[in-house]
């Protein structure tokens, strides 16, 4: 398999993904953060060897990769690597985006 592009989180992005497994661990099991794991895993495998697979959203001025429904990945293609600036829960309010 070809190398693809090097993928980073910003802080945001982290904090972000570390509310969603503590909210995971206090109302779900387990088995739900693993396949949340899995998921990310995935994903970002994909958006590494084709970042422009999924919607690029102009009024954010990034591109977004929806992760079980639940979740919204939103990154930048920045020369060689992708910057992942915002791991989003749908589960909120559109409001609350920090992006």
């Amino acid at each position: 398999m070809e190398k693809g592009f090097e993928i980073i989180w910003t802080d945001l992005a982290l904090e972000e993904l570390s509310e969603t497994v503590e909210y995971l661990k206090r109302e779900f099991s387990q088995k739900e953060i693993d396949n949340l794991g899995d998921e990310i895993e995935r994903i970002s495998s994909i958006i590494s060897q084709n970042p422009n697979i999924f919607p690029h959203s102009d009024r954010l001025q990034t591109i977004k990769a929806v992760i079980l429904k639940f979740y919204t990945l939103y990154y930048r293609i920045m020369n060689d690597k992708i910057e992942i600036v915002s791991f989003f829960s749908n589960r909120q309010s559109p409001d609350k985006m920090k992006l």
